[in-house]
């Protein structure tokens, strides 16, 4: 019974008609398109001998417990700063650093405040 049907739909299949046409014919080939080089004229970056920038910025947010400060400033070749954070224990870590061609970079860190530890609860123990 399969067969026979299979058989049938063979031969519907191949009694409907077919036009071939050639498909391929008007398919015209064209060079790939590359963009046209750009000149590209670059100055020389100034060259300042003798830099100066001071910055600051502070986060508090109380809601994720970010809190941090950071200043900055630089005369020529020296760089001074200092940043704090509130450590995860509720402590404030501060560092002041220098940096200059006789003395290289030079940081001092001190911890302030009191470490504030969660307080640990245990479950009862039941004897039987």
């Amino acid at each position: 019974m399969i067969a026979a049907l299979m058989l049938t739909t063979f031969n519907l299949c191949s009694a409907y008609p077919v036009q071939y046409e050639e498909g391929y014919a008007d398919l015209q080939h064209y060079a790939p398109l590359v963009a046209a080089p750009v000149a590209h004229h670059h100055e020389p970056e100034p060259y300042d001998p003798h830099p100066k920038y001071s910055f600051n910025y502070g986060v508090k947010d109380t809601h994720t417990g970010d809190i941090k400060h950071q200043s900055e400033e630089r005369d020529g070749d020296v760089v001074k700063g200092q940043y704090s954070l509130v450590e995860p224990d509720g402590s404030t870590r501060t560092v002041d650093y220098s940096a200059d061609d006789h003395n290289g970079f030079n940081a001092v860190v001190t911890k302030s405040g009191h470490a504030a530890h969660p307080q640990t609860y245990h479950a009862p123990l039941y004897h039987h």
